[in-house]
């Protein structure tokens, strides 16, 4: 005899109301001539979506939120930034592929200790990369699974190893300036004469110059923090050409008249003042030059420059310069910083310019300034009077020149060959 077929069940979207039936074949199993519908089958309550409610016999309860998501929540709840939720969810899924995507609440000390000495001993990270792996795991046994960590205290943690930044000359500057083209030309000189970071530099908006203070308004920087830096005024008249083409784009051209002209807003501003999104203030001041659809409203957007496109930029220059040192973006900023303590300012200005917490970290510059091993002159100089000393060479026994000859420069070898070195 055939089996009837396992019924139709019917369950109310919670989201939608009772406009939104959907129905879902519940899965059943014969016990004793009737079926019972299984438990756990999970039923999409939106055509569009994953399944956000399960049922458990004829009850529709919420499914339960997986890890990761409760992750991501638990940062956006604290306010992180996007970059360190993309690489804390992305230590926390490879810790969990490392031991056989067990679940982090059946571990403990012993397997962090092991997937960080992995780290170290395999893949041979450095100091601050196996650092921010442990981050992110103190957040996942912490705030988001309210584990207990005396454990943690035991931890062997990575020391840093204390580097000296690289910084160009004033002359090595000028020519890695003038080999950039364009727009990474104007953000090269802002990270150069601003001392700004590449991503506040990327993320500048249209208010937050002030050219009659001859101020720049750094919003939302490193730690979420605000400060305000210099404005170059050699690169004011320049900067305006810029603006003035920025705006005609934006409201003249193809931007506002097709239907587009929107920016991201920070936080819930656009909820707030709707139309923010397209007002001149709030653009970029370094537009990229494609346009895109935001998923959730629709609107057609324009982002800032991608930070890789100025990075390809400075490393072409750097190249074409021919300069051997392993300059960057950052090394711009670096190199603003030695050079106003090279000018005399103090380092309590200093740091406030570049938004350091700690003036230790500012005074890290002062190790590069000419006043440390550069501003020292080495005893082999004065042997001589003038530039361009010859070391001299080591000979054998069978030398020409005695054993005590051979730390004297050319003019002390002659002096002692001729018999009138002084003691």
């Amino acid at each position: 005899m055939r089996k009837a077929a396992a019924p139709l069940s019917y369950a109310a979207c919670p989201r939608t109301g009772l406009s939104a039936f959907l129905p879902e074949r519940v899965l059943s199993r014969r016990t004793g001539g009737t079926y019972t519908p299984a438990p756990m089958s999970a039923v999409t309550c939106e055509a569009r979506g994953s399944a956000s409610y399960v049922s458990e016999g004829s009850a529709l309860v919420p499914r339960r939120p997986r890890l990761l998501d409760t992750v991501r929540d638990a940062l956006r709840l604290r306010h992180y930034s996007r970059r360190t939720e993309r690489a804390y969810v992305g230590w926390i899924q490879r810790y969990i592929l490392f031991h056989a995507k067990r679940h982090p609440a059946e571990m403990g000390a012993t397997e962090v200790s092991r997937f960080l000495s992995s780290l170290a001993v395999e893949g041979r990270v450095s100091a601050s990369t196996q650092n921010q792996a442990l981050a992110a795991l103190l957040f996942l046994y912490g705030p988001v699974l309210g584990v207990d960590l005396p454990w943690l205290d035991d931890l062997v943690r990575a020391v840093r190893p204390a580097r000296l930044p690289v910084v160009l000359s004033r002359d090595e500057v000028r020519v890695v300036l003038l080999a950039l083209r364009g727009m990474p030309r104007l953000m090269g000189v802002l990270l150069y004469g601003a001392g700004l970071r590449l991503l506040e530099c990327a993320r500048l908006r249209v208010k937050d110059l002030d050219f009659a203070a001859k101020q720049i308004v750094v919003r939302r920087g490193k730690g979420d923090r605000d400060r305000v830096t210099l404005l170059p005024a050699v690169v004011r008249p320049a900067l305006e050409r810029h603006l003035a083409r920025v705006r005609a784009q934006h409201e003249h051209e193809r931007d506002v008249r097709a239907g587009a002209g929107w920016v991201e807003l920070p936080h819930a501003l656009a909820q707030k003042y709707p139309n923010a999104g397209r007002e001149w203030p709030w653009q970029w001041v370094f537009p990229a030059t494609r346009t895109y659809i935001e998923r959730t409203t629709g609107q057609r957007r324009r982002h800032h420059l991608h930070e890789t496109v100025m990075q390809r930029a400075v490393h072409r220059a750097v190249r074409e310069a021919g300069l051997t040192k392993p300059a960057s973006c950052h090394t711009l900023r670096h190199s603003f910083a030695t050079h106003l303590l090279e000018d005399g300012y103090d380092s309590r200005t200093v740091q406030e310019l570049l938004g350091h917490r700690d003036v230790r970290t500012t005074m890290i510059y002062t190790h590069v300034l000419n006043q440390g091993p550069a501003g020292v002159r080495s005893p082999l100089d004065g042997l001589v009077k003038g530039d361009g000393v010859r070391v001299p060479k080591l000979v054998g026994p069978g030398g020409r020149y005695p054993v005590e000859a051979r730390r004297l420069t050319r003019t002390g070898r002659a002096l002692w060959k001729g018999g009138k070195l002084p003691e």
